[in-house]
């Protein structure tokens, strides 16, 4: 059974930056699609950021509200994935969830939830001054 646990989460002042982790168990997560949401209070998830394999690389997908403040890695090796968090500012304010699927999502699926299989069970990240 596949397990994800985010961690990482805190309360932080604008500008501050917090690097938000995954970790995975249960699979191989080699091939796979990993992803970070976020939720805002009474709002669906939306998609913050994305890697897949892309040949030998990988390739990210960012939300235009994060690009050039977030970056997204992943550890095959020990199947985890990180989201960095540069410059938050308060509407960064959300929960934050790390998901995964068993396959290489296009683009534009990427940033669907419902292509996802496997769901932390988020953290929460406050930007507040």
């Amino acid at each position: 059974q596949v397990q994800l646990e985010e961690s990482g989460g805190g309360v932080v002042r604008p500008g501050d930056s917090l690097r938000l982790s995954c970790a995975a168990s249960g699979r191989t997560f080699t091939s796979y699609t990993v992803a970070w949401f976020r939720q805002f209070p009474g709002k669906e998830r939306d998609f913050v950021a994305g890697i897949r394999r892309s040949g030998g690389n990988t390739d990210t997908s960012f939300a235009n509200a994060v690009k050039g403040r977030f970056t997204i890695s992943r550890d095959n090796t020990n199947s985890m994935w990180s989201l960095q968090m540069n410059n938050l500012k308060p509407e960064d304010t959300a929960v934050y969830y790390c998901a995964a699927v068993s396959r290489r999502l296009i683009t534009s699926r990427m940033w669907q939830t419902d292509d996802y299989d496997y769901w932390g069970q988020g953290t929460q990240v406050t930007v507040s001054s």
